[in-house]
């Protein structure tokens, strides 16, 4: 049991960084800020939450594993806001989104 165990917990562990691995690709490789942000707000949160789902797994049933839930429900909620607040303000602030020329 506790193969399966440790086996599901890499595996979103590994998910988790391939996810912000690629979310670290994608803030270097966009044109703009809007599409980086974009990367940063979607694949990073998503990466982090797979993450810390591996952590829990790992740790089983525990205290630790309560906080860990509660640090991803607090980063599942923060994370977008964010994102869209920046956003909101960089297009307020006159920030032209980038265009094919």
């Amino acid at each position: 049991m506790e193969f399966w165990t440790n086996l599901l917990a890499g595996a979103f562990i590994i998910a988790g960084v391939f996810f912000m691995m690629i979310g670290s690709i994608g803030i270097i490789r966009l044109p703009d800020f809007y599409t980086r942000a974009h990367a940063a707000g979607k694949v990073d949160t998503l990466g982090i939450m797979l993450f810390i789902a591996g952590l829990i797994v790992y740790e089983g049933l525990t205290l630790v594993s309560v906080k860990l839930a509660l640090i991803s429900i607090f980063i599942a909620l923060t994370s977008p806001v964010a994102t869209h607040h920046m956003v909101r303000r960089a297009l307020a602030y006159g920030l032209k989104p980038w265009t094919r020329s």
